[in-house]
């Protein structure tokens, strides 16, 4: 349900969500009851071919509620914050649980937690409107005018009101704002591409970002074709958080019971690179860190992989429960690094390196046998041949076949942790790499 502003006015409060809340907690016949609200004020600048499209903006508010009888659920929702509608919300939801079937691995939910306050709502984001998304976009068009290239992308920022609440003693509220700038630049068939993504609209660096895709569009015009096989490479964030996606996806904790997970009888061993660590960083001003997750669990720092062994693996909370952890972690706001001394930029690695293929990103990553973590996908947005320091020429897109846990066994030469916005993940922190070996098994015919 989308709104105008002038027909919902204000987000929801913190006090008006335990009101709702209390409100359906009172009514339940249930044995248990869990609410949710998410209101969400949204607006996005889209343009293409050099010229704003789209600028617009929503207000979509929505409450659930969650009941239980025994093992049996049922959930309903509703956009309609009155009264009346909250009561129907709740009677179809516990309709809904008498006649479903026992969950075996049903939970009641967590019980009261104080969550950590982070600083989620920037003033500058959840205030920005239609006006603001439009200066950047005009200002990301007029940098591609210039260059007589042409110019697509987004721009946009959101306002959320977050809540959970349980008879359980649950509480949580939120405020979460979220701004993000996307573009691609087209110089005939060759593009180059950038992302941001921060809690602060103030810091989406715009002309940085749109100077970026520019240089590696007019770059990629002249294009050599070079032969499939296995070569160095220098992989810039947004290529490792891609790779680094599928890893992460694949820590959870009822597959490596089963033994068909890549780290099945793994736990506590080495399992990349020894330098590397994967955290979870939420108070981290750079990464989009929240108080709690959606299953009303406090989001803490926490360490995955500590200096390349694995440490913790991603549980529900009934697995959790089965194998005695009394403390979940989350996967929410990750930050990889290396220990040791990284060179400053992308721009060093290439100094240093003799000859590599420089990655800007991968799309369409898929596995080929989770077993071992082998993917595949294909280059994009700027492919280019590296030799004594320099670039030297675009070069066509590869399909590539790897294992994350392969390649990252060693790794040559790195930056500090730096933003990854790609299609795969959410932000991430990871640095540039070069990695030793990297088998592309074909070209693409674009």
């Amino acid at each position: 349900m989308t709104l105008h502003s002038d027909q919902w006015p204000n987000m929801t409060s913190r006090e008006e969500f335990r009101f709702l809340s209390e409100l359906v907690l009172a009514r339940s016949s249930a044995d248990h009851t869990m609410v949710r609200v998410h209101d969400r004020h949204a607006g996005t600048t889209r343009f293409a071919n050099n010229q704003v499209i789209q600028n617009v903006d929503g207000r979509c508010g929505n409450l659930v509620v969650t009941v239980a009888f025994g093992g049996r659920q049922g959930t309903a929702s509703t956009t309609d914050f009155t009264a009346g509608a909250i009561q129907e919300t709740l009677s179809r939801a516990e309709n809904i649980a008498r006649v479903t079937p026992v969950d075996p691995e049903y939970l009641p939910p967590p019980g009261p937690c104080r969550f950590p306050a982070r600083d989620t709502a920037k003033p500058e984001t959840m205030t920005a409107g239609a006006p603001r998304r439009l200066e950047y976009a005009n200002e990301a068009i007029g940098q591609c005018r210039m260059e007589n290239l042409m110019a697509a992308g987004t721009v946009s920022s959101s306002a959320a009101a977050v809540g959970v609440a349980a008879d359980t003693g649950l509480f949580g509220y939120e405020r979460r704002g979220e701004a993000s700038f996307s573009l691609t630049v087209q110089a005939g068939d060759a593009t180059g591409w950038s992302a941001a993504t921060h809690r602060s609209i103030n810091h989406l660096k715009v002309q940085e970002r749109t100077l970026a895709a520019i240089s590696k569009a007019k770059r990629s015009r002249d294009v050599c074709e070079l032969p499939a096989g296995r070569y160095p490479v220098i992989l810039e964030p947004a290529a490792v958080a891609g790779l680094w996606a599928w890893l992460i996806r694949s820590l959870d904790a009822k597959s490596y019971l089963k033994g068909t997970s890549a780290f099945s009888g793994k736990l506590e061993q080495a399992i990349v690179d020894r330098r590397i660590t994967l955290q979870n960083s939420p108070d981290h001003v750079d990464l989009l860190g929240e108080g709690f997750s959606t299953d009303g669990l406090p989001i803490t720092p926490s360490r995955w992989i500590d200096h390349g062994v694995l440490r913790q693996l991603a549980y529900d909370r009934f697995t959790a429960k089965q194998e005695g952890v009394t403390t979940i972690p989350t996967l929410e706001a990750l930050e990889l690094s290396l220990e040791g001394s990284p060179v400053d930029s992308i721009h060093d690695l290439v100094k240093q390196t003799e000859r590599a293929i420089l990655v800007t990103n991968f799309w369409y990553i898929r596995p080929v046998n989770l077993r071992d973590l082998m993917l595949t996908g294909m280059t994009r947005d700027g492919t280019f041949l590296v030799e004594h320091g320099e670039i030297v020429s675009a070069v066509k897109n590869f399909r590539f076949h790897e294992s994350p846990l392969d390649v990252f066994q060693h790794v040559d030469l790195w930056t500090a942790p730096m933003e990854a916005v790609n299609s795969e993940t959410r932000k991430v922190l990871v640095p540039a790499v070069i990695l030793p070996q990297f088998h592309f098994t074909s070209v693409t015919r674009f």
